[in-house]
């Protein structure tokens, strides 16, 4: 099979997912919406930084000058930002329609797999005719980006009206996608969208790696402007403190952002808080094997990544209580589930990760479980494969 990816070249997701797609022997090109490093298994890249992503820093692999003093900008202005992309961003997929017209015509494609909706699904609805198009649903892309704006809303419907099919990590985003103009008729799969997981990969990156002394507890998932209250996090760190004043904080993506130094000096938690930048993701995961807890406290999201990780790994999930996540986790059960808005609620789960040894055993058998039965790399290559060769067909 000759496969087109559209997605985001930087991304730990991007890059796991062709991954995943290498035993099969497809050849893959991709088309990233943003300025990234080589990727392997990959053919030809081409670069269409829609949606201004040519302005944005480095990320998974990327690789921008000056992308410190953007992130920084971006930092400071996130908001306003969001909003610029969510009102011009589909302007700029239909600005680069004919250069993309003519690359798929040139690289004929026997089929084209965007990774999300905004703004890759977006640029993959103007595929030319005869070839057809798979759109993944990712993290909150109808849940929050397809409300944010009139022009989100009705790029998200063209998206899902020319794909041919459609892959979820979470049953409501198949059931949303059909709001959203996603034909019912049409093939569709709930799949992780991360490209699975490797459990003895894990496994020999994490050999010998203990608990941390003190207590340690990993906050994963950086700055996601709409979709995560890193304020929440902050805020239950003096909470926390107080009970057991050694606990260790450690923030991978979050080194130099503006509003984690903020919330730093505002609690005075130098101490207690460490902000890394991001890590390999051998780096990660034995950060995540030495973790009593890993705390993302989403009011939307999907399945991350993080939290697929955190239970191959033993760590107990500590999240917030949305529908997504309760797909995966049920509360005092296999994680903890809090209030995203409530630091006192986020505060009591933390120190009942911590405290709570029974909760840790159980949850950590119950959820390797679950990683083997929905989530293993091997059951997702069959799966995806599969669902590839029947869209085809259609």
């Amino acid at each position: 099979m000759n496969l087109l990816i559209i997605a985001d070249g930087r991304s730990p997701i991007t890059r796991r997912w062709i991954r995943m797609l290498e035993p099969l022997g497809y050849t893959i090109n991709l088309v990233t919406t943003y300025p990234c490093t080589p990727v392997e298994g990959v053919q030809e890249t081409v670069t269409f930084p829609v949606a201004f992503g040519h302005y944005s820093g480095s990320q998974a692999g990327g690789s921008t000058k000056n992308a410190g003093k953007r992130s920084r900008l971006i930092s400071r202005f996130r908001n306003v930002a969001g909003d610029l992309r969510h009102w011009l961003g589909p302007w700029s997929v239909d600005h680069r329609k004919k250069e993309y017209e003519d690359l798929v015509l040139r690289l004929r494609p026997d089929l084209v797999h965007a990774l999300r909706i905004p703004f890759e699904g977006m640029l993959a609805s103007h595929t030319p005719p005869g070839i057809p198009v798979v759109v993944s649903t990712w993290g909150n892309d109808l849940t929050f980006h397809a409300e944010s704006s009139g022009a989100m809303g009705d790029a998200t419907r063209r998206a899902l009206l020319r794909a041919e099919g459609l892959l979820s990590d979470t049953r409501r985003d198949l059931q949303l996608a059909h709001s959203w103009s996603f034909n019912p008729n049409k093939p569709s799969l709930m799949v992780v969208g991360n490209g699975g997981i490797d459990l003895s990969e894990i496994e020999q990156a994490t050999r010998g790696v203990g608990l941390a002394v003190p207590w340690q507890v990993i906050n994963p998932r950086g700055f996601r402007s709409g979709s995560v209250r890193n304020d929440t996090f902050f805020k239950a760190i003096p909470l926390i403190l107080s009970h057991h004043p050694d606990i260790q904080f450690i923030c991978p993506w979050m080194a130099g952002q503006p509003e984690a130094l903020r919330w730093i000096e505002k609690f005075g938690i130098f101490n207690n808080v460490t902000l890394l930048p991001m890590l390999s993701q051998p780096e990660l995961w034995r950060e995540f094997a030495r973790s009593m807890a890993s705390v993302s406290v989403s009011i939307h999201d999907g399945t991350p990544n993080s939290l697929l990780e955190a239970m191959a790994i033993g760590c107990l999930p500590v999240c917030g209580n949305i529908e997504s996540i309760r797909e995966w986790i049920v509360n005092g059960e296999n994680g903890l589930l809090v209030d995203p808005s409530d630091p006192t609620d986020l505060a009591t789960a933390i120190l009942r990760s911590i405290e709570d040894n029974d909760l840790h055993r159980s949850a950590a058998k119950r959820n390797r479980q679950i990683i083997l039965e929905r989530a293993e790399v091997s059951a997702v290559r069959r799966q995806v494969a599969e669902f590839y060769a029947l869209v085809c067909k259609k």
